[in-house]
């Protein structure tokens, strides 16, 4: 590593000199049609999850053991990672025939833990971010004689992830206006500044860090390091809590800007990857993608080339019913709000006519009270500023309602606790009566089911939530009177929806009866 006392590194000789491609592939740069098309300007991606690895890392981790002296080598090599790095080094080990131990967080994803055991690597878990597996594997290298291989904060580490931006110039000749490069401690952006910027300075270096874990952001400004008290889990690929020192040196003299994106934008930005590639980005893999779209909207450009590197794709499978949920929030085509409507014959199929043909991501309902109902709707947008406008329709027509579009409370508890125990003044005389019906998902559905239903019959609950399939799951609370149980049977058979009834189910019966 360099320090105060010796001259810094040539990195350009570095990069041109590197040794990665005994690991590594020349990894593709696609255009990203449907993204270009929407941002209005080239985007390009370079597709670092491609590599054997799924991750950009091996560059680093094989230039730097490739480096070391044999018996440095015989030694073993160590090192501590949330996952990518992990794998670049005990690919890189197997390779050049030594023993190495990974230290990973605990919250390192499953899929990450897998791939290292099966490279061979002798895996040990320790504390909840890299910072506390970095202390435990410093232990270790000292007990063990072990030579330490660090993830970012290395010359050669720098080096081998430097030999993406040589690719990206050799591959697209023409102007770039931008790169977008994750960072967690460091090691990638430093590499493609140090080759950018003494190959093409006018191309803009732009990092890239999530809201909850922006370490380098900070220290830049700060003029410092700083150490975060804590750091977001969900971009684990970039969960550092202190940056290195020569990776913060490097950044500080030279990248351009930055830009901060958040969990949602994230979870927009591999939806995007997957319409354009069919190709599924873990969390730090996308913030270039998310950077892009967010820099673009800022800065108003029309007609550049950007460069977003896509380096990582170790995704847990577990985690993609969050991200395709949160998606849509990041793309700005979801607004939820929390409406309050009258507990009066019609109120209901009312507020239903007040959202029109808009798409219904979301509904859920529960009268408990003999004079108002709180209903939680989620609704389809094309941008951000109609949430405003459809809050105040729904004002304006005598509904109070909240918006709870940037609510994270909403977005991640609230939507899936809505509910309770019918109470009121028509619960005891006439029953209440549960039914899960199959809707077929296109415009109009839900008004049909609604104007069916005869005046003398209430709506007493009700949830849905669309999931992307061509049908559409939906439960209802009806509280029909003994009288109409004919009635209700035709309306039933004439409404032709799959029908079953749940009012006997243990479920119903302990949490919503």
């Amino acid at each position: 590593m360099a320090s105060a006392k010796t001259p810094h590194p040539d990195y350009l000789k570095k990069i041109l000199t590197a040794r990665v491609y005994d690991v590594a592939i020349e990894s593709p740069l696609d255009v990203a049609r449907s993204l270009t098309r929407r941002v209005g300007n080239t985007v390009l991606l370079k597709r670092e999850d491609q590599q054997p690895v799924f991750s950009f890392k091996l560059r680093g981790a094989y230039n730097k053991m490739v480096h070391l002296t044999p018996e440095l080598l015989a030694r073993g090599v160590i090192c501590a990672s949330a996952g990518n790095h992990a794998q670049g080094v005990a690919l890189s080990a197997k390779k050049l025939g030594c023993r190495a131990v990974i230290v990973m967080p605990v919250t390192t994803p499953k899929v990450k833990i897998d791939a290292v055991l099966a490279l061979g690597g002798e895996v040990v878990l320790h504390g909840d971010s890299f910072s506390d597996a970095y202390g435990h594997a410093l232990v270790l290298q000292q007990a063990q004689d072990l030579t330490f291989v660090h993830p970012f904060d290395d010359p050669d580490v720098i080096a081998g992830q430097g030999t993406i931006a040589m690719e990206i110039l050799r591959q697209h000749q023409g102007a770039i206006e931008a790169i977008f490069v994750a960072i967690g401690g460091g090691g990638l952006i430093s590499g493609v500044a140090s080759y950018i910027k003494a190959v093409r300075p006018e191309i803009k270096v732009i990092g890239v860090q999530t809201r909850d874990s922006d370490a380098m952001v900070r220290s830049v400004r700060a003029g410092k390091r700083i150490t975060l008290a804590d750091v977001g889990l969900f971009s684990d690929g970039t969960a550092v809590k202190l940056v290195g020192e020569e990776t913060f040196r490097l950044t500080r003299k030279l990248v351009d800007d930055f830009v901060i994106v958040d969990t949602d934008e994230v979870c927009a930005a591999i939806k995007d990857m997957f319409q354009d590639t069919r190709s599924i980005l873990e969390p730090a893999g996308a913030l270039g993608v998310a950077a892009v779209k967010q820099y673009a909207a800022t800065h108003k450009l029309k007609g550049k080339t950007l460069v977003a590197i896509t380096c990582g794709a170790n995704m847990n499978f577990d985690r993609l019913r969050f991200v395709a949920e949160r998606a849509e929030f990041g793309e700005q085509r979801e607004a939820l709000y929390a409406v309050t409507i009258p507990e009066e014959r019609g109120s209901f199929k009312r507020f239903c006519e007040l959202v029109g043909p808009r798409a219904v991501t979301e509904f859920n309902y529960r009268m408990a009270d003999e004079k108002l109902a709180h209903v939680f709707v989620g609704v389809a947008i094309a941008r951000r500023d109609e949430a405003d406008k459809i809050e105040r329709n729904f004002e304006r027509h005598g509904f109070p309602t909240v918006n709870l579009t940037d609510d994270e409370l909403a977005k991640e508890h609230v939507r899936h606790m809505v509910g309770g125990r019918v109470v009121g003044r028509t619960a005891p005389a006439v029953e209440e009566r549960l039914f899960r019906f199959i809707f077929p998902e296109r415009p109009g559905a839900l008004m049909r089911f609604l104007s069916s239903l005869h005046p003398d019959w209430n709506i007493s609950l009700f949830h849905y939530r669309n999931q992307g399939a061509d049908y559409g799951r939906i439960l209802v609370g009806l509280q029909v009177p003994a009288d109409d149980k004919l009635a209700f049977s035709a309306f039933l058979d004439a409404l032709a929806y799959p029908c079953t009834e749940e009012t006997g189910n243990p479920v119903y019966q302990l949490f919503l009866r």
